[in-house]
C-alpha cells in the first residue's frame, strides 16, 4: 500500500523513492489539498478558460468513449466528455472528494500518476484499456514525466490515443506577474516543456506523436479580443504559436496483432467511360495477403465499361473480382458504393486510369498491414513525375492545397487528391461517421477520406509513388477553375470545423 492508500501495483523506480522527489509530491499534494473546494471558485472566474479547454478536448475526444483522465481534479473536463466510462486519478484527497461528490457517474482513484495502477483496465488478450487517455496540464507537476507515460502503456490498445495539453513554455516568463496579479494560481510548475519535450518523452516510453499545436493566444475573457485572438487570428501560421496551451495527440507504437500475410485486402477501382483500361487492371494488381478482392463501380458509364468486367471476371476465375454499379454522383460516392461490398481487412483505392500504378500497391499493404500508420496517403509530388502526367498548373495548385492542409489538418500533407489511399477496414467506419461531422461537399472522396482520418486523430503516412501518363481513356478533371473552387470550399470547412472550433 501506499502512502496515499492504496495499492500502486508494481514496484517503482528508486529515483521516485529519493526525497528530492517525493518533496515535489508532497508540495503538489498540499497545494491542491489546501485549495479544496477553492478549485471550484477559481474555475468560476475562469469559466472561458476552461470552456475553451473543454472544446479543444472534445474536438479530439469522441463523445461516448471510454476515458482516463490523469490529474481529474474536480472532474469538471472529464464529465463534459461525456465518456461511456470515465475514470479520474488525482494524487489530493481533497480533489478526489470534490470530484466524487460533484461527478458521482465516474470512477475516481486516488494514485500519484509515476505510480499509477489501474489492473482491472489494463489490456489483456486484445481486450480492456481506454479509447482516450488526457493529461490537462498535468506535466508540469509531476516528479519524473517519462514514468508517468510508461505506466499508461498497459492500458493503450493500438487505437487508443493519449491527449496532453500544458502550458506552453513561452508563457513562462509571464506567470510569476499573472500570479501576483491574481489572474492564474500560483501551481506548483516545476517542468516547463516544450511541444518537443513532451514528443521526446512519449517517444521513450513507446508512444508516436499523430499531431500537435497551440490554441489560445488570449486565455482570459477580454470582449472583442478573446473572439478576435482565439479566433482566425489566433490560428494564423506563426501567431498561432504564441498559444497559451500546447497541445499532443498520441498513439502507442505497437504492431498489429496479425502479421501481414493474414490480412485479406480489397482494391475498390472507380470507374467512368474506363472501357480500354479495364481488361489490364487485374493483370497488373498483383496478390496480397490470403486474398486480394478487386471491386470495379461503374459509375454510369457510358461506354463499355461495364461490359469489359464482366468479361475480365469470366477471364480471371481464380481471382475474386466483383462489378458494382455506381450511383453516378461523382468519384467519392462510386468509392463508398464499391467499399460497401468489400469484405477484405485493408481497404485500397485505386484509379482506373492507373496512373498510380497497380505495383506500387504492396507497398500500401505493407505499410498499413505493419501498422507504419493508419491511413497510408499517395503522394505524387516526391518523384518527378512522367512527362505530361500533370500538368504544370495542377502541380502548383497540388502543392498550395498541400500546404494549406498540413496547417489545417496539423499533420504532414504533400498531396491530397492522389488517387491511392488505404486504411484497415475499422478505421474506414471513423472516416465515414467523420462526413456527419464536416457534411457531403466533396465530390472525389480524397478530402472526406483526410478529414475524418485528422478528425479521427488516425496517424497519416504519405507514401510516394511514379506518377506515370495515362495510356488511355480521358481525365475526368478537365474543369480546372470549377474544381479548385471545390477545393477553397473544402479548405473552408476544415477551418471552421477544425481551426476555428
Amino acid at each position: 500500500m501506499s502512502a496515499l492508500g492504496e495499492d500502486v501495483g508494481p514496484p517503482v523506480s528508486r529515483a521516485l523513492e529519493t526525497p528530492p522527489l517525493t518533496e515535489i509530491w508532497e508540495r503538489v499534494e498540499r497545494f491542491y489539498d489546501d485549495l479544496g473546494p477553492g478549485r471550484d471558485a477559481w474555475i468560476e472566474r475562469s469559466r472561458y478558460y476552461y470552456d475553451t479547454l473543454a472544446e479543444l478536448l472534445r474536438l479530439h475526444v469522441p463523445r461516448g468513449a471510454k476515458v482516463l483522465d490523469i490529474g481529474c481534479g474536480n472532474g469538471d473536463l472529464l464529465a463534459a466528455l461525456e465518456p461511456s466510462r470515465g475514470v479520474g486519478v488525482d494524487l489530493s484527497r481533497a480533489m478526489v472528494d470534490l470530484a466524487r461528490a460533484k461527478h458521482p457517474e465516474l470512477e475516481v482513484h486516488r494514485q500519484r500518476a509515476e505510480t499509477l495502477h489501474l489492473p482491472e483496465w489494463e489490456v489483456k488478450d486484445g481486450e480492456g484499456g481506454f479509447d482516450a487517455i488526457v493529461m490537462v496540464n498535468v506535466v508540469g507537476e509531476l516528479a519524473d514525466v517519462l514514468e508517468t507515460f510508461k505506466r499508461l502503456r498497459p492500458l493503450c490498445r493500438p487505437d487508443t490515443r493519449v491527449v496532453c495539453v500544458y502550458y506552453n513554455h513561452l508563457w513562462e516568463p509571464l506567470t510569476r506577474p499573472a500570479t501576483q496579479l491574481g489572474l492564474k494560481l500560483d501551481n506548483p510548475t516545476q517542468n516547463w516543456l516544450s511541444l518537443d519535450d513532451l514528443g521526446a518523452f512519449l517517444h521513450l516510453a513507446g508512444f508516436e506523436t499523430i499531431k500537435s499545436g497551440n490554441r489560445m493566444p488570449v486565455p482570459k475573457y477580454v470582449p472583442g479580443l478573446a473572439e478576435l485572438g482565439n479566433g482566425l487570428l489566433g490560428r494564423l501560421p506563426g501567431v498561432q504559436r504564441l498559444g497559451f496551451v500546447n497541445f499532443l495527440v498520441a498513439r502507442p507504437e505497437v504492431a498489429l496483432a496479425r502479421p501481414p500475410a493474414e490480412h485479406s485486402c480489397t482494391v475498390v477501382v472507380p470507374c467512368k467511360d474506363e472501357e480500354d483500361n479495364v481488361p489490364e487492371i487485374p493483370k497488373r494488381i498483383p496478390r496480397m495477403g490470403r486474398f486480394t478482392e478487386i471491386i470495379f463501380v461503374d459509375d454510369h458509364s457510358t461506354d463499355r465499361t461495364a461490359e469489359r468486367v464482366r468479361q475480365v471476371i469470366e477471364e480471371n476465375p481464380d481471382r475474386p473480382i466483383k462489378l458494382v454499379p455506381g450511383p453516378g454522383q461523382g468519384k467519392g460516392a462510386a468509392v463508398r458504393a464499391g467499399l460497401a461490398h468489400a469484405t477484405g481487412d485493408v481497404l485500397m483505392i485505386l484509379d482506373a486510369d492507373m496512373t498510380v500504378m497497380p505495383e506500387d500497391l504492396p507497398a500500401f499493404f505493407e505499410a498499413i498491414t505493419e501498422n507504419r500508420g493508419e491511413f497510408i496517403n499517395g503522394t505524387r509530388l516526391i518523384y518527378p513525375l512522367q512527362e505530361n502526367a500533370m500538368r504544370t498548373a495542377n502541380i502548383s495548385g497540388n502543392k498550395a492545397f498541400a500546404f494549406v492542409f498540413t496547417y489545417l489538418l496539423e499533420q504532414r500533407i504533400t498531396d491530397t487528391l492522389c488517387g491511392t489511399k488505404v486504411v484497415m477496414r475499422h478505421n474506414y467506419e471513423k472516416i465515414l461517421e467523420a462526413r456527419d461531422f464536416f457534411g457531403d461537399v466533396d465530390r472525389w472522396g480524397d478530402y472526406d477520406w483526410l478529414f475524418g482520418a485528422a478528425k479521427s486523430n488516425l496517424k497519416i503516412v504519405e507514401l510516394p509513388v511514379h506518377y506515370v501518363e495515362r495510356v488511355a481513356g480521358e481525365t475526368k478533371m478537365k474543369k480546372r477553375f470549377q474544381n479548385g473552387l471545390i477545393m477553397l470550399r473544402m479548405c473552408g470547412v476544415a477551418l471552421r470545423k477544425l481551426k476555428l472550433a
